[in-house]
């Protein structure tokens, strides 16, 4: 059960984030919720970090403020995938 709700995670802050981040990102469904999932876990991440001052890899529970914290650590994996590819193309 914990790995549709990373699926379904995944796919709302991934839809949220490209549509809230500036630009044009590429990429169908299935990158959508991979990046969200990736952001659900780098949000999880930054979250404990400064909530507890200790880097743990968690991930967030589907919820509100889990979403939030989704959409804020995708919206983070989409400059950093911008970076990469920037660096790639020149």
């Amino acid at each position: 059960m914990n790995i549709i709700a990373w699926v379904i995670l995944g796919l709302l802050a991934g839809a949220i984030a490209k549509a809230i981040y500036p630009g044009s990102q590429g990429g169908g469904i299935l990158s959508t919720m991979i990046l969200g999932i990736i952001g659900a876990f780098i949000g999880g991440s930054l979250y404990s970090l400064f909530a507890t001052g200790t880097l743990q890899l968690t991930a967030t529970s589907l919820s509100l403020p889990g979403l939030l914290i989704a959409v804020i650590g995708a919206m983070v994996a989409i400059y950093l995938w911008g970076l990469i590819s920037r660096s790639r193309s020149v």
